[in-house]
């Protein structure tokens, strides 16, 4: 690891409770089945929204209040592609003009309109976009679903932490050995090679020479054994997505992609895309690994949830971070980074930045 890497990986750390927020960024709120002929309200970064589908189909998003008397519209219903408020029926449209007062006989004013947000739809999953402004990162990330050959579970979990500290635990591998020992690993000590490779967006670590890992999980997904050495990948795209990529020879193949929404600055929502490719039946293994997964989320949720009560308690982190701790920093520095970025320019991209390498050591 170079001279700045290993600065910033052994450095306590110290900050307020509030995690950087990045607000000219997409952000995934809803499965895009779940949003049907009824508004949903969902909430990001603290603010409240309510979705909807206009008369063609296509994914709204609208302040979750009615300009009139301040009435949550998500307390309304949609009619012909509009949603109307359950106070006294206001109407509004996709970009959030109100078309219909059912007491009014004057013209609408355009005042009456109610706060309009950007939407897509990608990955199966609504995005939002909680400034109006063009997004200062887009990435577009592979995940492997519905590609021939390949299984795909899809499953939205909730922890009680910031998105820095749920990206961090997604993609930490030391305390895989320790919180979920028996189930991806055995507390075997291996020497790994990490190799970082990182720019202004984001961050992957490839870590070289890793036994095959051991427990239970490992045995389900073929990565206990066969030809070929293990090829492991962590990614980390801004503003927060995270993925963990298992490669054993050609047989077996397992990627896993979270996008995280930030509901507020400690409580975070998970959308996980879980692709596989292994020897065994993929529906079969589906049905086994799930439980499974979800087992190792309930104890990634209760460290999360204890380590969030000290954050608060304590006023900010104190963290003291050790050379392999090196996951963790880079991705609060990118996120500093970003949401620096976002408040001293008003338009504009975030530039990307020259790719940054570097290796480091760790038992695991």
């Amino acid at each position: 690891m170079d001279a700045e890497e290993l600065e910033e990986g052994t450095e306590s750390a110290g900050g307020s409770a509030r995690a950087p927020r990045i607000f000219r960024a997409f952000y995934p709120v809803l499965a895009s089945e779940a949003l049907g002929a009824k508004p949903r309200p969902v909430r990001l970064w603290g603010r409240d929204y309510v979705l909807f589908r206009d008369a063609e189909g296509r994914a709204c998003a609208l302040r979750d209040v009615c300009p009139h008397r301040n009435v949550p519209l998500s307390l309304g219903r949609c009619v012909e592609g509009r949603l109307e408020c359950a106070y006294h029926g206001w109407q509004f449209d996709g970009d959030g003009r109100c078309v219909r007062i059912p007491a009014l006989v004057h013209p609408l004013r355009k005042n009456f309109s109610a706060d309009a947000f950007s939407t897509r739809e990608r990955h199966g999953l609504v995005w939002l976009r909680p400034s109006g402004e063009t997004e200062l990162v887009d990435p577009d990330v592979r995940s492997w679903s519905g590609e021939s050959g390949y299984t795909t579970v899809v499953r939205e979990v909730r922890a009680r932490g910031s998105l820095h500290a749920v990206a961090e635990n997604a993609l930490d591998v030391p305390h895989t050995s320790v919180l979920h020992r028996g189930l991806f690993r055995t507390g075997e000590r291996h020497a790994i090679t990490g190799h970082v490779t990182r720019d202004n967006h984001s961050i992957e670590i490839e870590y070289r020479g890793e036994p095959a890992p051991k427990g239970l999980a490992a045995w389900l997904l073929a990565l206990r054994g066969g030809d070929g050495a293990v090829e492991h990948f962590d990614r980390f795209f801004l503003p927060g997505i995270v993925q963990v990529e298992y490669r054993l020879g050609s047989a077996t193949h397992f990627v896993i992609t979270g996008f995280l929404s930030p509901v507020d600055d400690e409580d975070t929502k998970l959308f996980a895309i879980a692709s596989f490719r292994t020897p065994l039946p993929g529906a079969l293994l589906g049905r086994l690994l799930l439980p499974l997964a979800l087992r190792v989320f309930a104890q990634d949720a209760r460290i999360l949830a204890a380590q969030s009560r000290v954050l608060r308690e304590q006023g900010g982190e104190r963290f003291v971070s050790s050379e392999v701790d090196v996951m963790g920093p880079a991705i609060a520095r990118l996120l500093r980074g970003a949401s620096k970025a976002e408040s001293v320019r008003a338009s504009g991209t975030l530039e990307k930045g020259a790719l940054r390498r570097g290796t480091f050591e760790l038992l695991a």
